[in-house]
């Protein structure tokens, strides 16, 4: 049985191809009815605009714009864009992390300055200037998610300076909450995942034994789907959701619970 999100308009962010975790919260989302604005994330030759843009045109997305979070104008423009085509945001979809692989192997006392810069800008600041932007857009009652993982509060091998930007996330979640809740009772909340092996996570040194870790000891005895992770997306984007903002839901087959 789908939620029936007719009528939302949400905006989903961090798509790169058909293993995106994005992906399956687009999916899921316009299973559910939703029309979709999707970003892509701009590149010289255009190759991710027309990778992004054959993938998601089964969707039927209303706006498909270029968005590079380090890059304020485009920020502002996606906001424009969404004022002039929608007038109002249902949701908000953020996906987007990023950090060098060298970063991502080895000692975490070996990241560089500018290394954990760029991954706290992309994966954790990020947010709140999209949600400044939407801020005046959202509809009542509107949501927001965003993606986290266990590394934000366990020491995770390898994932090293992913860890404090996720951690500086789930803090920002909170923050966003805060701020956003009173006025139009908007709602930011995120989901950590298990570890999946998409594109992003394939940088991570050993994010196969992560997985096979997960498979073995996880209550479920098995790791998480994008899809199982787009579905808990849709529920916060619901009215379903209502009573539910500033928190952290576990989608990882119940992993969290155990001991490492």
């Amino acid at each position: 049985m789908l939620l029936d999100l007719s009528g939302k308009k949400i905006l989903v962010t961090g798509i790169a191809n058909n293993r995106s975790i994005a992906w399956g919260i687009a999916q899921q989302l316009h299973a559910a009815g939703a029309e979709l604005g999707i970003t892509y994330l701009p590149d010289e030759k255009g190759r991710f605009e027309a990778k992004v843009r054959e993938l998601t045109s089964p969707l039927n997305p209303s706006l498909f714009l270029p968005l590079n979070v380090q890059n304020s104008v485009q920020i502002e423009e996606v906001f424009n864009a969404i004022k002039e085509k929608w007038g109002v945001l249902d949701g908000l979809v953020h996906c987007l992390a990023f950090a060098g692989k060298e970063e991502l192997v080895g000692d975490y006392s070996d990241t560089t300055s500018e290394g954990f810069a760029r991954a706290l800008d992309i994966s954790a600041y990020s947010l709140a200037p999209l949600c400044k932007y939407a801020k005046p857009l959202f509809s009542e009652k509107a949501g927001v998610v965003t993606l986290t993982y266990l590394g934000a509060e366990r020491a995770i091998p390898n994932y090293n300076v992913m860890g404090v930007a996720k951690a500086a996330l789930e803090a920002s979640v909170r923050y966003l909450s805060a701020e956003l809740g009173p006025e139009k009772q908007v709602r930011v909340n995120a989901i950590s995942a298990g570890p999946i092996r998409t594109l992003a996570s394939s940088a991570i040194g050993g994010i196969l034994d992560m997985i096979h870790n997960v498979e073995e000891k996880a209550p479920l005895r098995r790791t998480v789907t994008q899809t199982e992770v787009g579905n808990t997306a849709t529920f916060l984007l619901s009215d379903l959701s209502s009573g539910i903002s500033g928190q952290t839901i576990y989608v990882d087959a119940g992993y969290c619970i155990n001991g490492m």
